[in-house]
C-alpha cells in the first residue's frame, strides 16, 4: 500500500512530529509513505526513515498562484498513484480537490483543530473519513458542519515512549541549556511550541510577571519568519515588565524531551482557541511534569485538574494572567506522583499507531 500524506510544510509543531512518527510506523508495516509539503527541517527524518518527500508548495494562500500549484500537485498525484491520501490543513485539501477530480483517489481529512466555521474551514469534513484527535474536536464538526458520525474516527495523538524515555537522555545537553538558560535555583514555567498571538505567550509572561524572582519562564519555539512580529512584541513586553532577565526565548530546540526535563510546570497558555488535543502537554506529563492549562479543549481530554496539575477555569471576568500566575503558585506547592505512567498508558503509541493505520486499511479496502 502507498500512503501519501499533504502537509502545509515540515518545519516544527505538534501535527508535523506526529506526521514524522506514522511516517516512521507505515515503513516498518513494508508499505510506502510519500510526504508532500512546502520543505523545512523535518525533511531530513523523513529521508532518514526510508521515505521520500516531494517539494511542492502546499502552504501559500495566495490565490494567484493557486491553479499552478494545483497543477504540480496533480502530476505528483499521478505519477505516485497512492491508494490513500491523508491531508492535514485546509490549503492541502482544496489543493487536493482540484488536483485529484477524476482520479478517484481516496482520502483521509486530519482534523487537527476547531478552524473559525466557515465554507474554507468546512473542507476538513470532505475526506472519505475524518480523523480528528479528540473527542471535542469530533463534536466541533458534528456541531458545525452536520457532519455524520459514521464518517469519524477519534484517534488521541500519542506519546512515543522511546523519545521520552527519562533513562535515555542527553545529559550534557540538558547541562549546557540549564547554563545557557541561567535556570539553576529557579522554579522553571516552560511554555512550548511555535510563537504565535493564539499560544497566549503575552499572558503566560504578565502572569510570570506577577510571581516572585524565582520563577523563570522558558518558552521553548520560534516564530515563523512571517510572525517575527509577535515574538519581538514579546520581548518588548517582558522588557516593558522588567522581567527580561526572568523569560528565556529558547528558539525551536530538536531535544523537545530534554527541554520538557527541565521544566518545573509546563503551561499552556492558549485562551482563545481550544487545542485540538494538546500534544506538549501529554508529552510534559510523559516527563512527569505537571501541567497548567484553561479548561477547555482538547485539554479536557489531556489534564485531569489536581492529579495532572491544574485546569484554569477562567472566564475572562477577570485578567487571564492573575489566574495563571496563581494557578502556576499552586502548583509549585503540591507533589505529583505517577504523572509519567499515567501518561504513557492512556496516551500509548503503539495504540495510536495500531488505530491509524486499521483506517488507512479501512478507506483502501486491503487488509495487506
Amino acid at each position: 500500500m502507498k500512503i501519501l500524506q499533504l502537509v502545509p510544510a515540515m518545519e516544527q509543531g505538534g501535527v508535523e512530529r506526529g506526521v514524522v512518527e506514522v511516517n516512521r510506523a507505515i515503513v516498518a508495516a513494508g508499505w510506502s509513505n510519500v510526504v508532500v509539503s512546502n520543505g523545512g527541517r523535518l525533511v531530513a527524518e523523513i529521508l532518514k526513515d526510508g521515505s521520500s518527500h516531494i517539494t511542492v508548495d502546499v502552504k501559500s494562500k495566495n490565490p494567484l498562484t493557486f491553479f499552478s500549484r494545483a497543477r504540480k500537485l496533480r502530476r505528483v498525484l499521478k505519477a505516485e498513484k497512492p491508494d490513500v491520501v491523508c491531508v492535514h490543513s485546509r490549503v492541502p485539501a482544496w489543493l487536493f480537490i482540484w488536483a485529484g477530480r477524476s482520479l478517484n483517489i481516496k482520502w483521509i481529512s486530519f482534523a487537527h483543530g476547531a478552524n473559525s466555521v466557515s465554507l474554507y474551514s468546512k473542507v476538513m469534513t470532505y475526506g472519505n473519513i475524518v480523523v480528528t484527535p479528540s473527542r471535542y474536536i469530533a463534536d466541533y464538526l458534528k456541531d458545525n458542519y452536520g457532519l455524520s458520525e459514521e464518517k469519524i474516527r477519534v484517534i488521541p495523538r500519542a506519546i512515543e515512549k522511546r523519545k521520552f524515555d527519562i533513562d535515555n537522555l542527553d545529559h550534557e545537553f540538558i547541562r549546557e541549556k540549564r547554563r545557557e538558560w541561567a535556570v539553576d535555583g529557579s522554579f522553571v514555567v516552560m511554555g512550548l511550541g511555535r510563537i504565535t498571538q493564539l499560544k497566549g505567550y503575552d499572558i503566560l509572561i504578565r502572569a510570570v510577571a506577577r510571581l516572585p524572582d524565582r520563577f523563570k519562564l522558558v518558552i521553548v519555539g520560534e516564530a515563523e519568519k512571517l510572525r517575527q512580529d509577535v515574538e519581538r512584541s514579546l520581548r518588548e513586553l517582558a522588557r516593558n515588565l522588567g522581567v527580561e532577565k526572568r523569560v528565556v526565548f529558547a528558539g525551536n530546540q530538536s531535544k523537545v524531551a530534554e527541554c520538557l526535563s527541565i521544566a518545573d510546570v509546563v503551561v499552556s497558555s492558549n485562551v482563545r482557541k481550544p487545542e485540538a488535543f494538546g500534544r506538549s502537554m501529554a508529552e510534559a506529563l510523559a516527563m512527569g511534569k505537571p501541567v497548567v492549562a484553561k479548561a477547555f479543549g482538547g485539554a479536557l481530554d489531556v489534564v485531569r485538574s489536581g492529579i495532572d496539575g491544574l485546569l484554569v477555569a477562567a472566564d475572562g471576568s477577570k485578567p487571564y494572567e492573575d489566574d495563571f500566575s496563581q494557578a502556576i503558585e499552586e502548583v509549585s506547592k503540591m507533589k505529583f506522583s505517577s504523572l509519567r505512567e499515567d501518561a504513557l498508558e492512556r496516551f500509548d503509541f503503539e495504540k495510536m499507531l495500531d488505530r491509524s493505520i486499521s483506517v488507512y486499511k479501512e478507506l483502501a479496502g486491503n487488509g495487506e
